[in-house]
């Protein structure tokens, strides 16, 4: 679980907008298109492991995973939410 403080600080790193922790049924939805083999992160290259939960962005366009509790704050790893909500 990401501590607080972090997340008070953590922002988009291309938007620098503030990012929130995902409910656990959008983790599930993502996992279930990572399992398929069908969900493309940003840099359109498929995403092959499954995330413990996701940082939305702000504008609720895209998802930064966390994986072992270590948030993936890179840009092209962040993942599209579109389809999910």
């Amino acid at each position: 679980m990401i501590d607080q403080e972090l997340l008070n600080i953590l922002a988009c790193p291309e938007t620098k907008e503030t990012v929130s922790l995902v409910e656990k049924e959008l983790i599930e939805k993502i996992n279930k298109k990572i399992k398929e083999g069908n969900l493309l992160n940003r840099n359109k290259e498929p995403v092959k492991e499954n995330i413990d939960g996701g940082l939305m962005r702000a504008d609720k366009k895209y998802l930064y995973p966390i994986r072992e509790d270590i948030p993936v704050m890179l840009i092209e790893e962040a993942i599209p939410l579109d389809e999910f909500l």
